[in-house]
């Protein structure tokens, strides 16, 4: 695999590149992050190397993530129709006003118009919500998305972070009002969060949606300078992120994947980006980096082959407890198919299957 082999994004005919550059490093004002000729820097760096996925949102820096995007791409049109420009709202950027954020049809349109303005483009490929809106129904939010894409100021559409039953929803209203459908889901995966493999994944490759990975390195946590030794952030931006995984679980797992990366003569990085590509359902991860050579050693994932031995090594030291009915389903089912192959899997009853089996 390489970066210029470009995948379609979910049930739609758009082409990107299989990792995307995250941008919310674009901008310092969060403590953390790169100045605006640094970031110019990585974009044309991912672009010359044939990436062509770019993924920030409205709230990113206060707004500033956008503006570099749109100073370096947006206003130059020999770049803007080349890259897949993706953002998102529901971050509220005026405090104190109870429709600046959120997912109604007042702030979707207006933090549209600001996105655009901000991108200095007239079009954004794929608008996200960045996160499900408790007081909207979902109805308003994906009728409001469908008239921004019939107005040619959206292309693609997608959620992000949001509960399966209420993307599920939406995508059914869509389909019953023959509404733009949702594409693609933007949600938390890597060795160190694999609940989303309990409804989210498997909705998503039912509902013919791309999953966009967010964190696949756990916040650099999986990148392979922290160890039980040296768990501290580089950035006060940044300690709360990386504290929040100082225990032993994490420990297991950072020492399970650098032997599985010595073993691949790569980094630990590396292997754990080329872990989250192998799962089902994965189309492009999002990659944040804020130096060249960052970003450089993160594209170097897609090269990395991790045999079956290798992902069943780090499958079983990262397994996650999975809600009710994901973990009783996995011995169920098999109660259906003892001893039978379905569609490449194979189905052998354990014990709660058995007990199943002779109710």
């Amino acid at each position: 695999m390489a970066l210029n082999h470009y995948v379609t994004l979910g049930r739609s005919g758009l082409k990107v590149s299989p990792l995307c550059l995250g941008a919310m490093t674009f901008g310092q004002e969060w403590g953390f992050g790169t100045d605006e000729a640094t970031a110019g820097r990585l974009m044309d760096r991912f672009i010359e190397r044939g990436g062509n996925f770019i993924d920030t949102a409205n709230i990113y820096t206060g707004g500033h993530s956008e503006q570099i995007i749109g100073n370096h791409i947006g206003r130059d049109p020999s770049k803007r129709d080349r890259i897949v420009i993706a953002t998102k709202f529901s971050g509220n950027m005026h405090r104190g006003d109870p429709n600046g954020g959120g997912a109604n049809r007042k702030s979707i349109v207006s933090n549209c118009e600001a996105s655009l303005r901000r991108l200095q483009t007239d079009y954004i490929d794929l608008y996200w919500m960045h996160w499900e809106d408790p007081f909207t129904p979902v109805e308003e939010t994906i009728g409001t998305l469908n008239a921004l894409v019939e107005a040619g100021k959206v292309r693609y559409i997608g959620f992000s972070d949001t509960h399966a039953w209420k993307v599920a929803r939406a995508q059914s209203v869509a389909e019953f009002r023959g509404w733009a459908p949702l594409i693609a889901l933007q949600i938390e995966y890597s060795l160190l969060e694999r609940t989303v493999e309990g409804e989210l994944i498997p909705m998503a490759q039912a509902l013919g949606l791309g999953v966009t990975p967010w964190s696949p390195l756990r916040s650099g946590v999986l990148s392979g300078k922290y160890s039980r030794d040296n768990m501290k952030a580089e950035s006060a931006g940044r300690a709360d992120w990386v504290a929040r995984n100082a225990n032993e679980h994490t420990f297991k797992v950072l020492d399970v994947l650098a032997g599985v990366a010595r073993k691949r003569d790569t980094t630990p990085a590396r292997a754990a980006i080329a872990w989250v590509l192998s799962r089902p359902g994965v189309t492009s991860p999002i990659l944040g980096a804020r130096t060249e050579a960052q970003l450089d050693d993160n594209l170097a994932a897609i090269e990395v082959e991790l045999t079956p031995e290798d992902i069943a090594t780090l499958d079983m030291v990262t397994k996650p407890a999975l809600n009710f009915p994901s973990a009783f389903l996995g011995g169920a089912v098999p109660a259906s198919y003892p001893g039978i192959t379905v569609n490449g899997r194979d189905f052998e009853l354990h014990s709660r299957a058995k007990q199943m089996e002779s109710r």
